[in-house]
């Protein structure tokens, strides 16, 4: 019988109760928080057909140039610093899978709809703009109170959310330590089921804390499993333990044009990836992002 108290499994694990075409939305934002070594485990995995739903980063530049997206649901994919994300850029040009491309606001719309269990909520974000374009599968509706018209974003509903936090114990308490919290308590609730990489898994009394507590977003319900990861966000940043690694996101873009096997190989791939990208103390020292 599962010990419903005890939600630890590994990053392997994780992904090894995903399947194919699902829909997975991915917390963080651009270059920050990522589940990232959950993201490498499924480069290396043979899912496939993937909808994959994200404020993009390189979590999805990776899933692309693995050939595991089928639909790519979003509203920007950067890297902060480098503003163009080119393992994403490449496979858009090239139209290796579909796209709904939407306004930030109506991204987070769509997940809080789902988090509801609604079809839709009303916004007027993107009337009189292309997403309503190209996006013809998105609808306008009449206010039954007035003549106003409103966008009826749909909900985003995820089988899966995965999400990188600071903390979490065993039972999916979690607790994010940085400024990026963003919204991943709503990626989590928008989705039947959700995982945690964490980069420590504590005690539970850990979070006696009325400081932590402000920082607990992310319903321990909604959590089915939680694996200690720890760097787990690199090369993106998780503030207050390290920032985002400019030099390594460098190198990773490069590769969008030529060398992206070799990059597999190397980092993906790797048994001692803290080691590969530089040792602990390294990623210790990456500065946090200043805006």
């Amino acid at each position: 019988m599962t010990n419903i108290l005890d939600k630890r499994m590994s990053v392997a694990g994780i992904v090894a109760s995903l399947e194919d075409g699902m829909t997975i939305g991915i917390g963080g934002w651009g270059a920050r928080q990522k589940p990232m070594a959950i993201i490498r485990e499924i480069v290396k995995s043979n899912l496939k057909d993937l909808t994959i739903v994200s404020y993009g980063g390189c979590d999805v530049g990776m899933l692309a140039s693995a050939g595991k997206i089928k639909k790519l649901v979003f509203s920007f994919v950067t890297l902060d610093a480098i503003p163009l994300e080119a393992h994403f850029r490449r496979a858009r040009s090239a139209g290796e899978f579909d796209v709904m491309e939407i306004d930030e606001g109506m991204f987070q719309l769509g997940l809080k709809a789902a988090a509801q269990r609604l079809d839709f909520l009303p916004c007027v974000a993107g009337l009189g703009t292309d997403v309503m374009t190209y996006n013809p599968d998105i609808k306008t509706i009449k206010s039954p109170y007035s003549d106003e018209h409103y966008v009826a974003m749909p909900a985003l509903k995820l089988d899966v959310a995965l999400c990188h936090v600071t903390e979490a114990d065993q039972r999916g308490n979690s607790w994010i330590g940085g400024p990026d919290m963003f919204f991943d308590e709503w990626f989590c609730r928008a989705a039947k089921k959700s995982y945690l990489s964490c980069e420590r898994i504590v005690e539970t009394s850990a979070f006696n804390d009325d400081y932590k507590i402000l920082r607990m977003p992310i319903e321990r319900s909604r959590v089915a499993g939680v694996a200690e990861a720890e760097f787990g966000a690199h090369p993106t940043s998780n503030g207050p333990d390290y920032g985002f690694d400019v030099a390594h996101l460098k190198a990773y873009n490069a590769t969008a044009k030529e060398g992206w096997e070799d990059y597999v190989s190397e980092f993906v791939g790797a048994d001692n990836y803290t080691e590969k990208v530089g040792g602990a103390e390294h990623i210790r020292s990456l500065p946090l992002p200043a805006f």
